[in-house]
C-alpha cells in the first residue's frame, strides 16, 4: 500500500491534530495479508479525502479511527487521545462524545422519526448535548433546516424519507453536539453528480462552523477538490 497526498495550503503555525497515525497495520483474524496504512496527520478543523479501491482497506481505516477496531501495530492519537490504551467501552464512549459517523447505508434507526434520529447522539453523550447550541432538538431543527429537510418530514418515520433525504438526515445525525472529528464512509455512492457535489459542499460548511474535521472515504477522486488533503490507498496484491 503506497501513500500519496497533497495538501492544498500550508501554514507556517503548527495546529492541533484531529488525527494522527504512525505505522499503523491490521491483519484480519486467520487473515494471511496485514493491511499497512500510511501516516496521516489532520490539523483541527481540516478535512481529508481518502481514495482507494476495493481491498484497499478505506473501510478498514475509518473502523481503526472510529476505535471500532484495533490495529494490528502502530499508533493512533485523536484528539490529543492515543485509542491504543482504551478499553473497548471508553473507545465506545470517546466516539459517542467526540465523533460524528456518516455510514455508507445511513444506519438511521427506521422506527424513531427524523428529529429523533438527529438527536439521537445527545442521548448517547452528556458531553454532546451540553455542546448543542441552543439545545438538541433546537440545533435538530436548525440543521434539518440548513440540510434542506421540510419540516412536514420532521416527526415521520424516518424510513418514509426518499435516500437523498435519508442521506442528509443522516449528516444531520453526525453534525449535532459539534463533534471534533466526523467520519464518512462513501456516503455519496447512491447519488448522481449534482446532488453528490451539492452535499459535499454543504457538509464541509456546517462542520467548519463548528470547526470539525471531516476524514471522507470515496473511491470518486473528483471529489478531492473539495478536501484540504488528499490521501490515496493502494490495494495490496
Amino acid at each position: 500500500m503506497t501513500p500519496e497526498t497533497s495538501r492544498h495550503a500550508d501554514s507556517s503555525a503548527p495546529a492541533p491534530l484531529a488525527a494522527c497515525t504512525r505505522a499503523l497495520t491490521y491483519q484480519w483474524p486467520a487473515g494471511r495479508t496485514s493491511l499497512h496504512f500510511p501516516d496521516l496527520s489532520v490539523p483541527a478543523g481540516e478535512h481529508l479525502f481518502v481514495k482507494g479501491a476495493s481491498g484497499s482497506g478505506k473501510s478498514t481505516l475509518l473502523s481503526l479511527l472510529g476505535g471500532i477496531l484495533r490495529p494490528t501495530s502502530g499508533s493512533l492519537a485523536l484528539l490529543g487521545e492515543e485509542l491504543g490504551p482504551l478499553s473497548n467501552g471508553q473507545r465506545d464512549r470517546f466516539r459517542a462524545d467526540h465523533m460524528g459517523v456518516i455510514f455508507q447505508q445511513f444506519n438511521l434507526v427506521p422506527y424513531l422519526s427524523t428529529l429523533a434520529n438527529v438527536t439521537l447522539p445527545c442521548r448517547l453523550s452528556a458531553r454532546r448535548q451540553r455542546r448543542a447550541s441552543p439545545d438538541a432538538h433546537g440545533q435538530a431543527r436548525a440543521l434539518l433546516q440548513d440540510l434542506a429537510i421540510p419540516e412536514s418530514h420532521w416527526h415521520q418515520q424516518v424510513s418514509r424519507l426518499s435516500v437523498g433525504q435519508q442521506q442528509r438526515v443522516a449528516a444531520a445525525r453526525a453534525l449535532i453536539g459539534q463533534p471534533q472529528l466526523i467520519l464518512a464512509d462513501e456516503p455519496t455512492s447512491a447519488l448522481d453528480a449534482d446532488n453528490r457535489d451539492r452535499f459535499i459542499e454543504l457538509l464541509l460548511t456546517l462542520a467548519q462552523r463548528s470547526s470539525s474535521s471531516v476524514i471522507f472515504v470515496s473511491h470518486d477522486q473528483s471529489l478531492a477538490s473539495h478536501f484540504d488533503q488528499q490521501l490515496v490507498l493502494e490495494a495490496t496484491p
